[in-house]
This record gives structure tokens, sequence and C-alpha cells, in this order.
């Protein structure tokens, strides 16, 4: 398995999680999840000089904006 598989890996089943959390309602965990893996994103934007993993990185922070969303209006 490549690094970048591992990179993302790892924020596929965190964000995962979140969305495990969400589904239960269980917003506050679910916020401070989203709060770090959106840092871990920050992150990885930091130093990737690969615009695929740009890419990918842009995808996951839209995912959790619309995550977000989803709690505040419920």
């Amino acid at each position: 398995m490549s690094m970048k598989n591992n990179k993302f890996g790892d924020i596929k089943s965190r964000v995962q999680e979140i969305i495990d959390f969400v589904a239960l309602k269980n917003y506050v965990t679910a916020s401070i999840k989203i709060k770090e893996v959106s840092d871990s994103l920050d992150e990885l934007l930091d130093v990737s000089p690969d615009e695929d993993d740009v890419m990918e990185i842009s995808r996951y922070k839209i995912l959790l904006n619309q995550l977000l969303r989803k709690m505040s209006f419920e």
C-alpha cells in the first residue's frame, strides 16, 4: 500500500466515523471530529505538492462542510 493510500485511508475511516456520529445524532462528538479531520486535511494541504492529493483533500473538505450544514439544519 502506498503512502498516499495510507494517508487517505486514515482520513476516510475518520470521516466514516463522523458520518456514524451524525447518523446517531451525536453532534457534539461529530463536530469535534470534524475539526480534527479538517486540521489534518489542512496539514496535508500544506505539504502536498501533488495536484491529485489537493483534489482529494478538497473533496473531503467539501464533505465535511456538508456534514456541518446537515447538523446545523437538524
